[in-house]
């Protein structure tokens, strides 16, 4: 295993020793590495979530292509005509 040595300023290296202290982690070693790992996690989450997101798009846009689907726009201008017809009711 190989060391790194960082440096942090003090209310920083408080917060860690205090995780230390209080029993979640073993050490400052443990602690970093367990931020490293949440952060290698989250990046792998963000990366597939964003293929997932990617891939149900392209599936829209093929159904929209391929005359399925609706609108958006016409969806949108119902609504709008929806409240400005209740808007009206509510004005008399």
């Amino acid at each position: 295993m190989a060391s790194m040595n960082i440096s942090l300023p003090d209310p920083l290296r408080d917060h860690v020793q205090a995780r230390v202290d209080s029993g979640h982690y073993a050490s400052a070693s443990d602690y970093v590495r367990d931020l490293i790992r949440r952060d290698q996690q989250g990046i792998e989450d963000e990366a597939r979530w964003l293929r997932e997101l990617d891939t149900s798009i392209a599936e829209s846009m093929a159904e929209m292509q391929a005359g399925g689907g609706i609108d958006l726009g016409v969806v949108c201008d119902g609504i709008m005509a929806r409240l400005a017809t209740a808007e009206d009711r509510s004005a008399t």
